[in-house]
């Protein structure tokens, strides 16, 4: 496991509709929280044009309560862009899901193997446009700074970044943005919030019934065990909070 700190010192960003902000390694934040949602919609309107997708930065109180700012004041892993390509997001899964759960109960109807990837949700809706809405939204509810990252696609920015947030879990960060990637392509889901240990996601083509959502419900369970954890109830209970639900979080704090 490495850990190297972001450093300034690319150039700024197209900056004619954008607050003032600044370049952390590669990432660009604005100064201050965003005060016009709107601005997070016409960055994901110009993200073909631009090549920069924008991700919301919650406010942290456990930093803000020293003066610190985990963008500058925590390490992060060396950058893992160019691997997730290569790896399985099936079988990262795979390996980080545990089966030692209780008595096996809240796990049903599996076991203590993996079920394996869910099937791809039929689209009903543009995964940029959903994410637009989605971000503008959160934003309205919450202060979050701006973020801007140049990518491909939003999946791979956890890895691009060297992202430390599910190190208590998984320093493979390549396989993370991995399954972020197949969640892009069956269910939408894209990246629009990311927290020091915790990321949201937008979700054009969420489960729609407790069947497909039970297979979503596990995927979930094996990324973010945490997350699981926190939740009341056994993996059904978690599944049909999935069913319709445009809105996904996972946090490893």
């Amino acid at each position: 496991m490495t850990i190297a700190p972001l450093r300034p010192g690319t150039p700024a960003p197209p900056v004619q509709t954008l607050p003032p902000g600044s370049w952390h390694g590669r990432l660009w934040v604005s100064d201050l929280p965003l005060t016009r949602p709107e601005r997070y919609l016409g960055c994901v309107a110009e993200f073909e044009r631009s090549g920069l997708w924008p991700v919301l930065i919650p406010h942290d109180q456990r930093f803000a309560a020293n003066g610190e700012d985990w963008i500058d004041d925590r390490g992060r892993l060396a950058p893992a862009g160019h691997r997730v390509p290569t790896a399985d997001a099936a079988g990262a899964l795979a390996r980080w899901w545990d089966g030692s759960c209780c008595d096996g109960a809240c796990l049903r109807p599996f076991g203590a193997r993996f079920p394996g990837l869910a099937k791809r949700s039929p689209r009903k809706s543009d995964p940029l446009a959903e994410a637009g809405n989605t971000g503008s939204i959160l934003a309205t509810r919450a202060p979050h700074r701006l973020g801007l990252v140049q990518t491909e696609r939003p999946a791979d920015i956890p890895a691009i970044l060297g992202w430390t947030g599910m190190i208590k879990c998984t320093d493979q960060v390549a396989e993370l943005s991995a399954v972020l990637r197949s969640w892009e392509d069956r269910f939408g889901a894209t990246l629009v919030v990311l927290g020091f240990d915790a990321i949201e996601l937008s979700v054009a083509a969420p489960p729609r019934n407790q069947a497909r959502a039970l297979t979503v419900a596990a995927e979930h369970r094996a990324f973010s065990l945490p997350t699981f954890a926190g939740q009341p109830g056994n993996l059904r209970e978690y599944a049909s909070g999935l069913v319709q639900s445009r809105h996904w979080r996972f946090s490893w704090a």
